[in-house]
């Protein structure tokens, strides 16, 4: 199902279109994407796209060559933007490995930096399709090397690095997924308790903090009108 995401025209921020235009490349896009998040990659359909948007269906033809060429694109957007994220937030300076692996968890709190709902499509995506299941691959090595470089900083033996980039990145893949039910509050109190089994390390009370405030801030932001 389609969960009309705010298109150019209906958006004050966003300077007036021009002409015949009623849709922008990027309004097909967020559409595609929003339906691909919703309904997997066999509901994203032109028609249906265009239905949605209230658009004619021949104005996808401006900015695409084919369904296919869109599908190409929303792949290109997961890795510019999730994979992207993810490798940043590993290269992020940081004097600790706590506050380095804080600097990860931003991307679990913040769907703005890191959507999971695409992760999970793309995933299910991969299954059907051996072309998708080559570029998830891709990311995730990409991923797993910038986390395994981030523990590599800190003096972690290389074989250690390894494993506990795994098991980061593995459990944040999964956070979202195992649908835990709990409040801020409660994810923030495990998160101490998250950085010393992640890194074998205390945090301070400052990255702690600092985290929390950052948490409350985006969820505060997400929440508002």
């Amino acid at each position: 199902m389609m969960t009309n995401p705010v298109l150019h025209r209906d958006d004050p921020a966003k300077d007036p279109l021009i002409g015949n235009v009623k849709v922008t490349r990027q309004d097909w896009l967020n559409a595609a994407l929003s339906v691909l998040k919703s309904g997997g990659v066999e509901s994203v359909k032109v028609a249906d796209l265009a239905s949605g948007m209230n658009v004619s269906r021949s104005s996808f033809y401006w900015y695409f060559k084919s369904r296919t060429d869109l599908l190409n694109a929303l792949l290109d957007h997961w890795e510019r933007t999730n994979t992207a994220a993810m490798v940043a937030q590993a290269n992020a300076p940081a004097r600790t490995i706590t506050e380095a692996c804080c600097n990860i968890f931003r991307c679990n709190i913040n769907s703005a930096l890191f959507d999971n709902r695409l992760d999970f499509a793309i995933r299910d995506w991969a299954r059907r399709a051996a072309r998708v299941n080559d570029v998830m691959k891709a990311g995730d090595e990409a991923r797993l090397k910038a986390l395994t470089e981030m523990f590599l900083r800190f003096d972690y033996p290389p074989l250690e690095a390894t494993a506990r980039a795994r098991v980061i990145y593995y459990m944040q893949l999964g956070y979202d997924d195992a649908n835990l039910n709990e409040t801020l509050d409660d994810r923030l109190a495990m998160v101490p308790g998250y950085l010393v089994a992640f890194t074998g390390k205390e945090p301070t009370a400052a990255e702690i903090q600092s985290f929390a405030s950052y948490a409350r801030d985006v969820t505060a932001a997400a929440s508002s009108p």
